[in-house]
């Protein structure tokens, strides 16, 4: 390593060992214009420096993932509100032992909706599967948004074949953490959602979407816009779960009026089986 790089790194660590100490002491920061400009927490967090915090947000996660190899992903949208199997029955179980019938219907509806949990681990599962014989730079990673539901699925699915994957979490006001099957080391926290979804994107080599809400629909629609306006190059997008995703938008309604194209349909593909879902991805790249 070059020394001047090991002395920078030095300088770095004692700015904020020094930083660390004020807080450990219960000293409040006091106004410094000598406190040199990268530790200080009041300077960064001005509304003039939100674009020095935006390009951080930018760099931290590419630098790190690059380092450790992660240059291919697929990415994994769905709900955080879906529960693993085992949740949604105890949720049923603890339910149906109150007697109350609304707590019964909601509980049952977990129950429902927890199948997604387990198609998008077994899904994950069969990527990771595949990859784990490929060459360093062939290999698929699994990517999500870092939290509960179907993004823990996923994550969860790579994790049981010893995979790494990678979580792009955001901050909320109901504070969200990193689900536990996220790699600790691809675990990654965002305040910007437009940096977060830009961080999807740079490694996507596909993207399937689960049944979710809003942040779904924003998610997708976003990734579908770019690959229609030539902004981001064509990636395969699957939309699982045929019936929820063609209940809740009506693409030949779309076509109908005008407002897309027929072959705007090309762009993504419907299933219900985690095995199809695969398979569209290899087929797109022409994988064995």
């Amino acid at each position: 390593m070059n020394p001047n790089h090991k002395l920078n790194e030095r300088t770095l660590a004692d700015a904020w060992a020094d930083l660390q100490a004020h807080a450990d002491a219960g000293m409040s920061l006091e106004a410094d214009a000598y406190r040199l400009a990268f530790s200080d927490p009041e300077f960064l967090l001005r509304r003039e420096t939100r674009g020095i915090r935006m390009q951080l947000e930018m760099l931290k996660p590419d630098i790190d993932q690059s380092e450790q190899g992660i240059e291919n992903t697929v990415v994994v949208f769905g709900s955080a509100r879906f529960p693993s199997p085992e949740e949604a029955q105890k949720c049923l179980t603890d339910a149906q032992e109150t007697g109350n019938q609304e707590a019964i219907q909601i509980a049952q509806r977990k129950v429902r909706n927890a199948r997604y949990y387990g198609l998008a681990r077994d899904f994950a599962r069969l990527v990771a599967q595949y990859s784990h014989s490929c060459p360093a730079e062939d290999k698929l990673f699994i990517a999500t948004g870092g939290g509960p539901g179907i993004m823990e699925a996923a994550n969860r699915g790579a994790h049981d074949v010893g995979a790494p994957s990678v979580g792009l979490n955001i901050a909320l006001p109901h504070e969200q953490g990193a689900n536990p099957y996220v790699s600790p080391e691809l675990s990654f926290k965002f305040h910007y959602f437009a940096l977060r979804k830009m961080h999807f994107l740079m490694r996507a080599k596909a993207l399937v979407a689960f049944p979710g809400g809003f942040g779904t629909l924003d998610e997708l629609f976003e990734v579908m816009t770019l690959v229609q306006t030539r902004k981001a190059k064509p990636v395969p997008i699957v939309l699982f779960g045929v019936d929820y995703w063609k209940r809740l938008i009506n693409m030949d309604l779309l076509i109908e009026e005008g407002t897309i194209s027929p072959e705007d349909l090309d762009l993504f593909h419907y299933t219900d089986s985690p095995r199809e879902a695969w398979n569209k991805i290899k087929e797109f790249y022409q994988l064995a």
